[in-house]
């Protein structure tokens, strides 16, 4: 089965500037696996999958009940790396009244007359509570980077690597303030290849029931590749730190992906040793007499 330590090796390194053609997106230990005799890996690796999702399900349930901590998942990728789908198949054994997932498009002219971090402010998960942000704060060191014709209603100045650099200081600063105060930060970016992302484009265009997720800006984004790998690697490495790590995930097989993730969300919040409350005497000594009440009715 996966061992923990090519679950870890999924961490970026702290104080590492990285190099995404360093990061294999097919998971470079697949084929070790296979070689040691692992010949229905694909099975084995869905039931860790479900195995992750009944103790997430639990732990979901300490993480409630404690209430000292929130949770927040960021999921950042290129197109059709997979985010909707490992979010959906990650989260299915989780209670909604728990969890919530937010999904971050075009930013309305309310969000461009705030600071960049606003919009993403308002939907931060509250103690006790699971966050996941589909897209996040970092679309404004990505998307905005690549096209810094789309930064609007900005004092002058030059958009230059000191501009960049204090937008990450911001991120940072902003991270480390929840953290602080209790949000555990698990950032995932799914890197998927060029050219599995062309087969899954194709797909869409030759499936009637995927259509409509195709549009024309896949094309155009995906002429950017290089530029977005670019601003992919400047932003996890001035990013990545020891309260909000980053994780690059092989996202070319679904399915590894989806395992990886789990396996990476649940260990953490095991980690947190979560418990239900200590009763006090007078609360306990409350549901004896309690118990007591409703017995004789």
């Amino acid at each position: 089965m996966i061992k923990q330590k090519d679950i870890d090796a999924l961490r970026v390194k702290f104080g590492k500037k990285i190099q995404l053609k360093d990061f294999n997106a097919q998971w470079d230990k697949l084929k070790r696996y296979e070689e040691a005799g692992e010949a229905s890996l694909k099975e084995k690796v869905n039931l860790l999958l479900a195995q992750n999702l009944m103790d997430l399900t639990k732990v979901q349930h300490l993480l409630y009940a404690d209430d000292r901590y929130s949770v927040l998942i960021v999921f950042q990728a290129m197109d059709a790396a997979g985010k909707d789908s490992t979010i959906k198949h990650v989260m299915s054994g989780v209670n909604p009244q728990g969890c919530q997932v937010t999904s971050f498009k075009k930013p309305s002219i309310e969000d461009v007359d705030h600071n960049f971090l606003w919009r993403y402010s308002k939907c931060l998960p509250e103690r006790g509570r699971i966050g996941i942000f589909n897209r996040s704060y970092y679309e404004d060191v990505l998307v905005v980077k690549v096209h810094p014709e789309l930064l609007k209603n900005l004092p002058e100045g030059k958009r230059n690597k000191a501009f960049w650099q204090s937008r990450y200081d911001d991120i940072n600063a902003f991270e480390q303030h929840l953290q602080r105060n209790g949000t555990v930060i698990l950032k995932f970016f799914l890197n998927v290849s060029k050219h599995e992302q062309k087969k899954r484009f194709l797909d869409r265009i030759d499936k009637p029931e995927k259509n409509w997720k195709f549009s024309a800006a896949d094309l155009t984004e995906r002429e950017y590749w290089q530029d977005y790998m670019l601003a992919y690697e400047e932003a996890i490495s001035a990013t990545n730190t020891e309260w909000a790590p980053w994780h690059i995930v092989p996202a070319d097989n679904k399915w590894v992906t989806r395992a990886l993730v789990a396996e990476t969300i649940t260990s953490t919040l095991k980690s947190l040793e979560l418990n239900f409350p200590t009763l006090t005497k007078d609360q306990a000594d409350f549901l004896v007499n309690a118990r007591k009440k409703l017995s004789e009715e």
